[in-house]
């Protein structure tokens, strides 16, 4: 199981270094077959064990955009390489989560030289982040608060299959099923930036690519609900929110 997910990393990273459209010509940064992208973020999103393999060149964006990054107590190498003055108790989280916060400029304490000063113990928060998910939703970014993140999301292309073309489609469905009926969902389950929900749309995506679609909304928000609570999702660095209560 394990093998199979890295080869298909290794595809989209293969992917991901020659978008080209019918022409032969670039088209902006390639954000690799959308089918592949989305089956490894949602494999990704659903075991919490392996992160996307994102192809962020010189972009640093997600690093200097004012964003908290929530850090697990399981994640004890990390916190112990993150000076304790820059960590805080994670609202809404139990004991032992920690957010760590941001410079003047919005630029993450750990960036140095343009570089991550920890990256091989960056967080999980860092290490789940894909800009690609925005491209991939039709969500948009804060481009007052976050223009790099922006600016990359406006370069990223996708290439499409077939089959990639449908499950954009059914995905495109679930972000409209989440805006739509929020207020059918139990009270703050869903979060209301557009980093989270474009997380939780690429999490439920399959429940929109079947012919069952056409059931009743309550009835679809207690699908999604189910979903939710059988594994927190991942979201956006900076907008995290406690798991769904039972």
């Amino acid at each position: 199981m394990v093998s199979s997910r890295r080869q298909q990393l290794v595809q989209l990273r293969v992917e991901n270094q020659k978008a080209e459209d019918d022409s032969g010509a670039q088209r902006g940064v390639s954000a690799g077959e959308f089918s592949n992208w989305l089956r490894v973020t949602e494999a990704a999103m659903r075991s919490g064990e392996e992160a996307t393999d994102v192809p962020c060149g010189s972009c640093r964006g997600c690093c200097r955009s004012s964003m908290f990054i929530h850090i697990g107590p399981e994640e004890v190498e990390t916190i112990r390489r993150i000076p304790k003055g820059l960590l805080f108790a994670a609202p809404g989280f139990p004991t032992g989560h920690v957010l760590m916060g941001y410079g003047d400029r919005g630029q993450c304490p750990m960036l140095s030289g343009g570089e991550c000063s920890i990256y091989e113990y960056r967080p999980q928060t860092c290490r789940d982040y894909d800009c690609r998910v925005f491209a991939a939703t039709g969500l948009s970014v804060d481009e007052h608060n976050q223009p790099e993140i922006a600016h990359r999301v406006g370069e990223w292309s996708f290439s499409y299959s077939e089959e990639g073309r449908a499950l954009q489609a059914a995905l495109r469905r679930a972000v409209s099923f989440l805006q739509g009926n929020r207020a059918r969902f139990p009270e703050g389950s869903l979060p209301g930036e557009s980093g989270p929900v474009a997380a939780i749309a690429v999490r439920i995506s399959k429940l929109f690519t079947t012919a069952d679609t056409q059931v009743a909304d309550a009835t679809m928000v207690r699908r999604i609900v189910a979903v939710l609570r059988a594994k927190r999702v991942p979201m956006e660095s900076g907008s995290h929110s406690p798991p769904i209560q039972n």
